[in-house]
């Protein structure tokens, strides 16, 4: 893919019902919209339909506050034949400040499928 890396792919806010117990947002929450954002450029990549088939690793930095401002989701994708893998990490920038900070990084594969969720190929020109 030619796109830069930074590109971000989803911008959200986390609100009080994303919170756990210590008052930060739950990281499963987290988790949930990196798969989205990551299953939005597989799918546009593989132009069709793909499902998440593993998260090979994933790393909380730190912890992301309610209200952060901007939850951004930023990428850089390998394809195979049937699967995409794609390195995602989510940014904040603090209420207090402007800085970018890294809080997450994980490695999500994704797979190809067709109409009866059989993997298919990624076509050739998105492997370019």
């Amino acid at each position: 893919m030619a796109e830069s890396r930074r590109d971000p792919i989803v911008r959200t806010v986390p609100q009080p019902a994303d919170m756990n117990g210590n008052g930060d947002i739950f990281g499963g929450w987290v988790l949930s919209q990196m798969d989205v954002a990551g299953g939005a450029l597989a799918a546009r990549v593989a132009k069709g339909r793909v499902a998440t088939v593993a998260i090979t690793a994933m790393t909380f930095v730190e912890p992301i506050k309610v209200g952060e401002h901007g939850l951004d989701l930023w990428r850089g994708a390998e394809d195979r034949p049937t699967s995409i893998t794609i390195d995602l990490e989510t940014v904040v920038q603090r209420r207090t400040g402007n800085t970018d900070i890294r809080v997450t990084h994980g490695t999500f594969v994704f797979v190809a499928i067709d109409e009866e969720g059989k993997p298919r190929a990624v076509p050739r020109e998105a492997m370019a």
